[in-house]
């Protein structure tokens, strides 16, 4: 005899029992994913609590689009509402066809972490705290992450340390602390980018908090990419699949606060379901809407389809800071910077032992004038402050999954890319440009602990001295006004 089961009541058996399994796994990871975000925040706000909003470019951005204007006011000294913008350097003056200044500039920053703070300065105008919003969205972040990290076939401890590495032991601590103008978009990216990968690698929600099981038999995802199982396949009718398309788009938005972010594109046709041919074109559709909307962004506003204040700056830096090791005759993007700016990436250390003021003064770990290291603002090696990242590793040993593939090929061409840029950030902590490829970096860094069977004392170690670092790194920011 047939029984009807009451509404929101799982049925009774093995089934039953799965349901109310899952929807505690996945209660308790929203819980842990609201405790680390609020646990971030906390640290963030704590860690740099003087947030003076000197560099805040895209508050001024979006102020000059309240105004009907694509290039902001420029140069403008300080009021009771704001500092002003007269000491920014990253803007190219605009003048008159008599070659007059029109009090008008141009920045050279992809325009998505202005159009998200467009309703704050409608709200609080030139007043808007733009790097307290940067730490807010930072603390988000975080938990993106937690949620991401969830789709992958890792233990629950697993999924902690990494998550944990990520908000503490690589420079998002700084960037999500300080959140000046390029901070605010690497937050922007880095929260967008990790949104992409968990969409690509779908997977049953339920299935958050425990490693994910691959279903065997006909359905199966062979490729190893997040568990969807017999959800992969198609019914035909459709040109395009709609998740794939999503993560293109959320991936292409990435892309309109960090440019370098659109080499990573290769992780969605390699991690996705579906033929090749049908993902491909479903991520590349998605990705395509926003990479067009800002060529059309910047030709309205510059009449070029890439911005020219890059190029501007380029110049303009390479002859007025010769000791940065800039080339005038190279190109803004050229082969020729890759053995220097590699170096930075991987070997360059702190300032050790730099002169005192007064000379003869009694060092200090933290002392300003005396130190006995100091962070180098042109910026340090990677695995110097951040050597969690070597658990990536064993990600790459034996035969990796399509996941450590595609997360492999999207950190080395948006590195690559980066490294063939003049510049490399500058006035920093660390190497803040990882963090352009840091949420491709973070599935390896997941991926390699669990193929040491879990956090090991050697996992531990390695991001325990990554938070030791950064935190030095972060007060010292502080220290130095940066």
């Amino acid at each position: 005899m047939l029984r009807s089961i009451p509404a929101g009541r799982p049925p009774d058996g093995p089934a039953g029992r799965l349901t109310d399994r899952s929807a505690g796994a996945t209660a308790r990871g929203l819980l842990a994913g609201v405790a680390i975000v609020t646990a971030m925040l906390t640290v963030y706000l704590i860690s740099h609590p003087l947030r003076p909003n000197l560099y805040d470019h895209f508050v001024w951005q979006a102020s000059a689009w309240l105004e009907g204007q694509g290039a902001i006011r420029y140069p403008v000294g300080p009021s009771a509402a704001s500092p002003g913008n007269w000491f920014f350097q990253d803007v190219m003056p605009l003048a008159d066809a008599a070659g007059r200044p029109t009090g008008r500039a141009l920045i050279p920053f992809p325009p998505l972490p202005a159009l998200l703070l467009l309703p704050f300065v409608a709200l609080w105008g030139l007043a808007t705290n733009a790097q307290l919003i940067a730490t807010f969205l930072g603390a988000l972040d975080v938990g993106i992450a937690w949620w991401v990290l969830g789709r992958l076939p890792i233990r629950p401890a697993t999924r902690l340390a990494t998550t944990l590495f990520l908000g503490l032991g690589t420079v998002f601590w700084y960037a999500a602390a300080f959140g000046t103008t390029w901070f605010q978009a690497h937050v922007v990216a880095v929260g967008l980018t990790l949104l992409a990968i968990g969409v690509a690698l779908g997977g049953d929600p339920g299935q958050e908090d425990r490693p994910v099981r691959r279903p065997s038999g006909a359905g199966a995802d062979p490729g190893g990419g997040g568990g969807r199982g017999a959800a992969a396949v198609h019914d035909g009718r459709t040109l395009l699949d709609r998740r794939e398309f999503l993560a293109g788009l959320l991936l292409g938005l990435a892309c309109t606060a960090r440019l370098t972010v659109v080499f990573a594109a290769p992780f969605l046709l390699l991690v996705g379901r579906g033929g090749w041919v049908r993902r491909g074109a479903s991520a590349m559709a998605g990705l395509a809407v926003p990479i067009l909307g800002l060529a059309a962004y910047n030709l309205a506003t510059t009449g070029h389809l890439f911005s020219p204040v890059y190029d501007y700056l380029y110049h303009a830096e390479a002859i007025g800071y010769p000791s940065l090791g800039y080339h005038p005759d190279w190109s803004i993007e050229d082969v020729r910077y890759l053995p220097q700016n590699l170096a930075l990436m991987l070997f360059r250390g702190p300032e050790v032992l730099p002169a005192c003021q007064p000379a003869g003064a009694a060092r200090g770990l933290f002392d300003l004038n005396c130190p006995v290291l100091r962070p180098d603002p042109v910026g340090m090696s990677l695995l110097l402050t951040s050597p969690g990242y070597l658990l990536g590793l064993p990600a790459l040993a034996g035969r990796p999954g399509r996941i450590a593939i595609g997360a492999t090929t999207a950190v080395v061409l948006v590195a690559s890319a980066n490294l063939m840029h003049f510049s490399q950030g500058w006035v920093q902590f660390g190497y803040r440009f990882s963090l352009d490829f840091a949420p491709f970096a973070l599935l390896l860094v997941a991926l390699g602990i669990e193929r040491l069977g879990g956090p090991n004392r050697l996992a531990w170690l390695l991001i325990a001295l990554s938070v030791v670092v950064t935190a030095w790194g972060v007060a010292w920011g502080g220290i130095l006004g940066w």
